[in-house]
């Protein structure tokens, strides 16, 4: 993506499972300074299932259903799809994407 022209700070990873390591080692500084680096939008933000409602639009939402249960899959899904101004990435199983969808991806 960042090949393409796509700048860092447009790019949010979410996940559904275990977080991500960078979004853990952030977390070690506290919740402050952690969605701080979310507010100045200058770089890729990851953050969780839990935690998705919290993050702004960025132009690239990419989804990582890495784990997790159904109902983190159906929360996130949508409120990804919401926060993607121009491109939605979903990693994970077809199947269970197309079901918390309902689309034939």
């Amino acid at each position: 993506m960042l090949d393409s022209g796509r700048t860092p700070g447009d790019v949010l990873v979410v996940t559904t499972g275990e977080p991500h390591p960078w979004a853990t080692h952030e977390l070690s500084f506290g919740d402050a300074a952690y969605w701080a680096q979310h507010d100045a939008g200058d770089d890729v933000f990851y953050t969780d299932a839990a935690a998705v409602d919290r993050a702004a639009s960025r132009a690239v939402v990419v989804v990582a259903l890495n784990g997790g249960d159904e109902a983190a899959a159906a929360t996130v899904l949508p409120l990804a799809r919401s926060r993607a101004g121009t491109l939605l990435i979903v990693c994970g199983d077809p199947q269970r994407v197309n079901s918390v969808l309902g689309a034939g991806v």
